[in-house]
């Protein structure tokens, strides 16, 4: 036997087999998806009570999920994020069946769903998106009416691409915005989605609070950094600069540098990450905006916008676009997509050029590793992004 495999009776021969004394609950150091740097892991407090007993929060998602005894749970996603993590995790909890996909392929999850006779799911919008983007024989062939529940977060949903989910599924798509930090907790069903498109809900648990640079409350509609007074303590895996750095001066209030507004209802909307902000000519671009429509055109596969450098405005916007398959990239179709963009948004928002890559980053959770491709442009300059 390989000396890195032990028996499994050998290595436990040694400990009691009846319970301990102070014998408590675990939790799972989970780590962050690494979208804007390294995965980082968060340490928090364990909980202080026996491991017979959940943990509140657990019983609380469990009933916003919809999970329920019976559930058959199908998880595209790697089981080491959060959400994925967690779906399992219930569904096993509740004695249902867990169905793991070792990578996302759009037309097998819809085979799966139909063979499996899924009823509960966990996606991001980029799933969305790359199956609405099968040819309509594709979609239709395949039966997903067993969908009892549809949970989507990680990035926010651009607006078209959900409203199609919606009209092809039914009212069955949830949306969540949270992080592994714990900080907050936001939902909203599609009814509420509906009457607030592009919310990612209103914030169930966390004190949410929209500050602007100078830590100051700013009005609902008013975009800001989204920032949580912190409940509970926590902290990254031996990174005391960045558990500083995302927290406020005081250690009151933490934030993930995402950038949002809330309306005059309560609901939350999110912008971007403050650290995806592009600054041309004095002037503050979110990005999200121009990847949210450019994922709308039939010719795109995936698209990731930022800044670059230029020596007259500080920055200009970049867009680097990846075809739909047969597509070969030109001139004429990045001029194609540069006039899409001006059809519907201000000109200073819009990418002055466009380069095409075959595959754009992603991470296994579906998230774009944005930063990857930003690098290569900002080599040998000195930038104020992180």
């Amino acid at each position: 036997m390989s000396a890195s495999v032990r028996n499994l009776d050998e290595a436990t021969a040694a400990f009691p087999d009846t319970p301990i004394a102070d014998e408590a609950l675990g939790t799972a150091m989970l780590y962050s998806s690494g979208t804007t740097g390294r995965p980082k892991g968060i340490l928090r407090p364990l909980p202080e009570q026996p491991p017979a007993q959940k943990l509140p929060v657990y019983d609380a998602v469990m009933k916003l999920w919809r999970c329920r005894e019976g559930m058959i749970f199908l998880s595209p996603a790697p089981l080491y994020h959060v959400a994925p993590h967690a779906g399992v995790a219930f569904t096993i909890h509740l004695g249902g069946t867990a169905i793991i996909m070792e990578h996302f392929d759009a037309e097998q999850f819809l085979r799966l769903v139909e063979r499996y006779q899924v009823t509960h799911t966990q996606l991001v919008p980029t799933m969305f998106s790359r199956m609405l983007k099968l040819p309509e024989e594709a979609r239709r062939q395949h039966d997903v009416s067993s969908l009892e529940v549809v949970f989507h977060g990680a990035a926010p949903c651009p607006v078209q691409v959900k409203e199609h989910m919606i009209d092809w599924w039914g009212p069955i798509i949830f949306e969540y915005y949270g992080m592994t930090e714990a900080m907050g907790f936001a939902i909203c069903d599609s009814a509420e989605w509906l009457a607030h498109k592009g919310t990612v809900g209103r914030v169930l648990f966390g004190d949410l609070h929209i500050l602007d640079e100078a830590m100051n409350p700013v009005p609902p509609g008013t975009v800001g950094t989204v920032w949580f007074r912190l409940g509970s303590s926590f902290e990254y895996f031996n990174d005391h600069v960045r558990t500083a750095e995302s927290m406020s001066a005081d250690g009151t209030m933490g934030t993930v540098g995402d950038v949002g507004y809330v309306d005059t209802d309560g609901y939350l909307y999110l912008t971007d990450r403050a650290t995806f902000m592009i600054i041309s000519g004095g002037v503050n671009i979110y990005p999200q905006e121009c990847e949210d429509l450019l994922i709308t055109h039939p010719k795109v596969a995936d698209a990731a916008v930022f800044g670059v450098p230029n020596a007259d405005l500080g920055e200009e916007v970049k867009a680097v676009v990846q075809t739909m398959p047969g597509l070969r990239p030109s001139a004429e179709l990045a001029e194609e997509l540069i006039l899409f963009w001006r059809d519907h948004l201000a000109h200073m928002k819009c990418p002055r050029s466009i380069d095409f890559e075959a595959e754009l980053p992603r991470l296994p959770t579906g998230k774009l590793y944005k930063r990857l491709l930003r690098d290569r442009y900002w080599a040998g300059h000195a930038s104020r992004i992180v």
